[in-house]
């Protein structure tokens, strides 16, 4: 190779050792892929047993296979490419992730700088899916569950429940003008009195804070999220980092190869040529002396 030619690997990164972190973080992520699409798909299975309704919130079951999809197919690229060195793929590996990770952050940012049209547009969207508590499965378990953990009624109040059929005033039957009786504040081990929120989407705040939570449950959640932010931040990190550190892993090892193949036509690792220990010393220029990791020169 010549004084002139650029090379963009260093000698400590081996190729055996960069082939191995990658082929490893590639068959890791794909197992989990491949886990996360196999409860996605159990999950919508049983969802549409018992499914009497076209749900207009998004399932839980269809993100699980979105992303176990996503995760499998990246993986697998992933994974053959630093099995078979091919550049296409492990580009196609890097720029996949790179675009993900990027996406990510900007929905981040986009959802922060425009908080206020993203509480107005989830509001939106969980009263749509209070219009059908009782008949999508997935929401009302959801939607139960966020009451009960954040101890909170409704979207952005607890009079959102009158948008329900059962639950609206006019509606008959002893639901009318009630709330679930997951928006009730109970003590602790008492058994749960179904009828607890009864006629109380009549009346003002102030006059049923002792019985149920007044506070809107996407204020809720986010007044947890701003308590526990070091927990969110850990979170993101562990969201974000791993895709950052495949893309910095793909990278180093795509650049490790298409310098091999410059030089070599293909590549031969240093540890494995059967005459390593009987190459000819090179000269080196002043630069890779003080630097251990620079390549030989011829």
């Amino acid at each position: 190779m010549s004084n002139n030619d650029e090379v963009r690997y260093c000698h400590r990164c081996s190729y055996v050792f960069l082939k191995f972190i990658l082929f490893g973080y590639s068959i890791v992520f794909w197992l989990i892929g491949g886990f996360i699409l196999a409860i996605g798909i159990y999950a919508e299975v049983e969802r549409q047993r018992y499914k009497t309704l076209e749900g207009v919130f998004l399932a839980p079951a269809i993100i699980l296979i979105l992303l176990g999809i996503v995760m499998f197919i990246v993986s697998f690229i992933g994974v053959l490419a630093s099995l078979r060195d091919n550049i296409t793929l492990l580009k196609v590996f890097m720029y996949t992730l790179t675009i993900c990770l990027i996406l990510e952050l900007l929905g981040g940012i986009i959802a922060l700088v425009f908080r206020n049209q993203t509480l107005d547009l989830l509001n939106k969207n969980i009263r749509k899916g209070m219009k059908n508590y009782y008949d999508d499965l997935d929401f009302k378990n959801i939607m139960d569950f966020v009451q009960k953990e954040f101890k909170c009624c409704g979207g952005q109040e607890f009079k959102d429940w009158e948008v329900n059929m059962y639950h609206n005033c006019s509606a008959p039957g002893p639901l009318a003008c009630a709330v679930p009786y997951t928006c009730c504040i109970t003590k602790p081990q008492e058994v749960a009195n179904t009828l607890c929120g009864y006629n109380l989407l009549k009346k003002e705040r102030l006059d049923v804070v002792d019985r149920i939570h007044i506070r809107g449950c996407t204020d809720a959640v986010f007044i947890w999220l701003t308590d526990n932010y070091k927990t969110m931040a850990g979170l993101l990190l562990g969201i974000l980092l791993p895709q950052l550190f495949g893309v910095i892993v793909s990278w180093l090892y795509i650049t490790r190869v298409e310098d091999a193949i410059s030089e070599y036509g293909h590549y031969t690792d240093g540890l494995l040529g059967p005459n390593a220990q009987e190459r000819v010393s090179r000269k080196q220029s002043r630069m890779d002396k003080c630097c251990m990791c620079m390549p030989e020169i011829d």
